[in-house]
């Protein structure tokens, strides 16, 4: 058997069985029944699959891997840059071809892989027409995130445009692909990871002290109101409470209403429940135990609001100097 004129569906074939029946297996789980069948087919006319073949589908398929893989990352230029430097030129060139030749590489996927927010600055600017091209070839999540961020005049241009769509030109798609790839890989786009957002000011929050704490949020608090409020929701979540002491635990469970303490409970770990019973009268932790296995089934909204309203409790005893919760610094020393 000449290796090298096998068509592609006979090297697939070639392929399972080198790699053996549980690996194969797995790859079946990915692919459509008419894809199994044919596969099978395949499979079955194949007598024997020689060492030399083996070693030769497998060295392929690797190249072929690798190739996409960097096509992914970064698109076709980057991938040749990287093969270049790993098999030199020639070599490249030929994986590059065969990989473009025999897998389909979507258009604009090194964009999937960018911020959405990053993402619209690039294209904000551009001409309706392209901005829905490359809206087009994205994933809808990230589409709508990009639509809903473009000025309302620009909007509704974009989505008309989108869906009157017709096929277009490849060229034309290559072309704005390449420019877009250019201007995404000028600031490293696909190396964007999220490093700011509430859930980061929360932690730099959560590790100073109580004074700096109030002082930067009644800053926030005249500044941006609702941006205060939500970095207050989530400074204190109700499973910080095993971070109380039990004199602190005692007061909230005397403050708060035993229905929200029910249902807050409801979904805690055990770690929770069992703070929180430790802290009860044996009659009432045997009375909370009863109520909840009674209880049945309850809305998982219900018990996030249950919980918002103790975490507000917890705040506010707090605010007013009644319990003291643990940060950073020499704020929490209590004399």
């Amino acid at each position: 058997m000449n290796y090298a004129k096998q068509s592609n569906r006979e090297k697939a074939a070639m392929l399972m069985i080198s790699l053996g029946p549980e690996v194969a297996a797995n790859v079946y789980k990915h692919l459509s029944e008419e894809e199994m069948e044919q596969l099978t087919l395949q499979i079955s006319a194949l007598k024997k699959v020689s060492p030399e073949e083996k070693d030769s589908i497998l060295g392929e398929f690797h190249e072929l891997a690798m190739a996409q893989s960097y096509i992914t990352q970064g698109g076709i230029g980057f991938a040749k840059t990287v093969l270049e430097k790993a098999v030199g030129e020639d070599k490249a060139m030929a994986l590059i071809h065969r990989l473009t030749s025999t897998l389909q590489v979507r258009p604009f996927e090194f964009a999937r892989k960018a911020d959405p927010k990053q993402l619209l600055n690039f294209i904000q600017n551009e001409h309706p027409q392209t901005i829905a091209l490359i809206l087009a070839h994205l994933e809808p999540v990230k589409s709508g995130q990009i639509l809903s961020e473009l000025p309302p005049e620009i909007q509704s241009e974009v989505a008309k445009r989108i869906a009157t769509m017709d096929r277009l030109n490849p060229d034309v798609i290559h072309e704005v692909e390449q420019i877009l790839e250019k201007n995404l890989s000028q600031t490293d786009m696909q190396d964007y990871a999220q490093s700011g957002g509430i859930e980061a000011v929360v932690e730099v929050l959560n590790g100073v002290d109580r004074t700096t704490e109030r002082t930067i949020l009644d800053a926030l608090e005249i500044e941006d109101p609702e941006l205060a409020e939500e970095i207050k929701k989530r400074m204190f979540v109700f499973e910080d409470i095993v971070t109380l002491d039990s004199r602190a635990i005692q007061r909230i469970i005397r403050e708060v209403a035993n229905d929200d303490l029910l249902l807050a409970l409801k979904v805690s770990s055990e770690e929770v429940k069992q703070i929180i019973f430790k802290n009860m009268s044996q009659r009432m932790v045997e009375t909370f135990k009863e109520d909840m296995e009674f209880m049945g089934p309850v809305r998982l909204r219900d018990v996030e609001e249950a919980q918002s309203r103790i975490v507000g409790i917890i705040r506010r005893l707090e605010d007013v100097g009644e319990i003291v919760i643990s940060r950073g610094g020499g704020d929490d020393i209590v004399v």
